[in-house]
C-alpha cells in the first residue's frame, strides 16, 4: 500500500504541544560539551552478538571513532578489531579489562553491550570515570541497582541512553502524542505481547574455563559458579536468574517500554504474575509462559509471554523499513492500546501503528521506519549538546522495573504484590523486598553511594 491519504500522516496542528520531542531536557553542567564538528571517541565493553553489531555500526556514523574494544573473552578481540579497522581506517586498541579504557581521558563515551548482570555496574563505573554511556537494554539486573545507575548519571552529569530504540522512531513519537492528545478517548487498558519461540538448549556439563577467558571478570557482580558453556555463550544466560530475568527482560522490555510510554504513567501499585516452565526441560530458571497484570491509576496493563508459539512472528525487516504493517494478530511483539473512543495496534522497531474505531473502520495510521540508526544518532547528538536523550536512563529504569516486578511476583509463587513507586519498595512484604537487590562479590560491588 503506497497511496498517501489523510490518515497516513499526523499533522502538526493535531499533535501540537502534545508531541514527544526528542532530547528536550538538559543534563546540567556537563564536564565537557563537544563542538559541533568535533570527533566523538568511543570504547565498547562486551562484543558478543549485540556488541559486535554496535561495534561495527557506531564507527559508520560521521565524526565517530571507536578507539577501544573490550571483552572478557580475549579470543573475540582481534577479529572484531579487524572489522572495525575496515570501517574507520584505524584499528582500535584491544583490552580484556574494560577498566583500563575508562582511564583514558580521550574517551568521551562507552557502549555497554555486556550481559544483563553487568549493565548497571558498568554504567556506574563509566559515569564515575566521566564517560557518557550507551547501554543495551535492560537497564539493570535488579531494581535497586537500576536506581543506582540513574543516580550515577545525575551525579556525574552524564548522558546515558538505553538501547530501547523505539523511543527514537518518529512514528512512535507521533503515536504516543496521538494517544496523549486524547484521540483514543480515555485509555484504561494496554496489552503487551512477547509471544515467540526459542530453540531448546542442549544441556552441557561444567568444564574448565577456556584459555583466553577471564571468567571472574565475566561473572563480575553475579555469584560465583562453575563455568558452563551454556551460561557463557549463545545468550543462554538470559534464562538464568543469576544473570538475567528471562524473555520479559531480554526482549519484552522493548514492548514494555513502549506500553508504559503510551500510558503516560511511571509505575504500578499492584502486580500479579501467573505462569511457569511448561514446555522446556533444558534447565532454564525463568518461565516459558508468563502473564503479568499491573494496576496503574485508572489503567490495567497486561503482559503476555510464550516461548513456544512458532506461528507468532517478530516484525520482519522489510516491514520495518517500508510502507507496510504486520499481520497484527500474528505479530509476536505488538502493543494494543484500548481507549473509550478507539483501539490502536502499535509495533515496536518500525512496525507503525493503526487505529480502529469499528471492525470495518480503519482510522488514522502511520507507517514506521527502523529507529536503530536514529537512536544511535540521538545519543551522539546529546553527547555533544548535553541534552537528555530520547531513552534517558531514568525512563529505561522505570520500564525495566515493570519486568522485575513481574518476575518477583512469579518467584514468590504468583503472589499479589503492592508497590510503593516513590520508595521503590513493596508494602508489607519483606520477602519481596529481599529480591529488590542482590549480594555482590568483591570487587564487583554496586556501591550504596555512587
Amino acid at each position: 500500500m503506497k497511496t498517501i491519504t489523510r490518515r497516513s500522516f499526523i499533522t502538526r496542528s493535531t499533535l501540537g504541544s502534545a508531541a514527544i520531542a526528542a532530547g528536550t531536557g538538559l543534563v546540567s553542567a556537563p564536564n565537557r560539551v563537544l563542538g559541533a564538528n568535533e570527533r566523538i571517541v568511543l570504547g565498547i565493553m562486551g562484543i558478543g552478538g549485540r556488541g559486535s553489531v554496535l561495534a561495527t555500526t557506531f564507527p559508520k556514523q560521521p565524526g565517530v571513532e571507536l578507539a577501544y574494544v573490550c571483552d572478557a573473552d580475549s579470543n573475540r578481540l582481534k577479529p572484531l578489531a579487524a572489522k572495525v579497522e575496515e570501517i574507520q581506517g584505524k584499528s582500535p586498541k584491544v583490552l580484556q579489562d574494560f577498566r583500563k579504557m575508562l582511564e583514558d581521558k580521550a574517551v568521551d563515551a562507552i557502549i555497554n553491550a555486556t550481559p544483563d548482570h553487568w549493565h548497571s555496574l558498568g554504567t556506574i563505573l563509566a559515569c564515575q570515570a566521566g564517560k557518557h554511556v550507551y547501554v543495551e537494554k535492560p537497564a539493570s539486573h535488579n531494581i535497586w541497582e537500576g536506581r543506582k545507575a540513574v543516580e550515577a548519571a545525575r551525579k556525574y552529569n552524564r548522558v546515558v541512553q538505553l538501547g530501547t530504540q523505539t523511543r527514537s522512531g518518529a512514528y512512535a513519537q507521533h503515536g504516543v502524542a496521538y494517544i496523549a492528545a486524547g484521540k483514543l478517548g480515555k485509555v484504561h487498558m494496554i496489552k503487551v505481547f512477547n509471544m515467540k519461540t526459542r530453540p531448546p538448549i542442549e544441556p552441557r556439563p561444567n568444564r574448565a574455563v577456556p584459555e583466553g577467558v577471564d571468567y571472574d571478570l565475566w561473572l563480575g557482580p553475579a555469584p560465583q559458579r562453575p563455568f558452563n558453556p551454556n551460561d557463557f555463550s549463545g545468550g543462554y544466560w538470559n534464562w538464568k536468574w543469576d544473570f538475567s530475568g528471562g524473555d520479559i527482560i531480554n526482549d519484552g522490555v522493548h514492548q514494555m517500554d513502549l506500553a508504559r510510554w503510551c500510558s503516560g504513567q511511571k509505575a504500578p501499585r499492584g502486580i500479579h504474575c501467573a505462569g511457569g516452565i511448561f514446555e522446556f526441560t533444558d534447565g532454564q530458571d525463568t518461565p516459558d509462559t508468563q502473564v503479568v497484570t499491573y494496576d496503574f491509576d485508572g489503567l490495567t496493563m497486561i503482559f503476555e509471554l510464550t516461548l513456544w508459539t512458532p506461528y507468532l512472528k517478530k516484525i520482519p525487516q522489510w516491514i520495518r523499513d517500508g510502507d507496510y504493517f504486520p499481520k497484527w494478530p500474528f505479530c509476536a511483539t505488538r502493543v494494543e492500546v484500548y481507549g473509550t473512543d478507539g483501539f490502536m495496534y502499535f509495533g515496536r522497531h518500525g512496525g507503525g501503528w493503526q487505529v480502529f474505531t469499528d471492525e470495518d473502520k480503519a482510522g488514522d495510521f502511520e507507517y514506521g521506519r527502523d529507529p536503530v540508526i536514529p537512536h544511535i544518532q540521538n545519543f551522539l547528538e546529546c553527547v555533544k549538546s548535553g541534552k537528555r536523550p530520547n531513552a534517558d536512563i531514568e525512563e529505561g529504569h522505570l520500564s525495566t522495573v515493570l519486568c522485575h516486578l513481574g518476575n518477583i511476583s512469579y518467584r514468590l509463587g504468583g503472589r499479589k504484590l503492592q508497590y510503593d513507586p516513590i520508595k521503590e519498595r513493596f508494602i508489607g512484604d519483606e520477602e519481596a523486598n529481599a529480591l529488590l537487590k542482590r549480594t555482590y562479590r568483591a570487587p564487583w560491588v554496586v556501591p550504596e553511594v555512587v
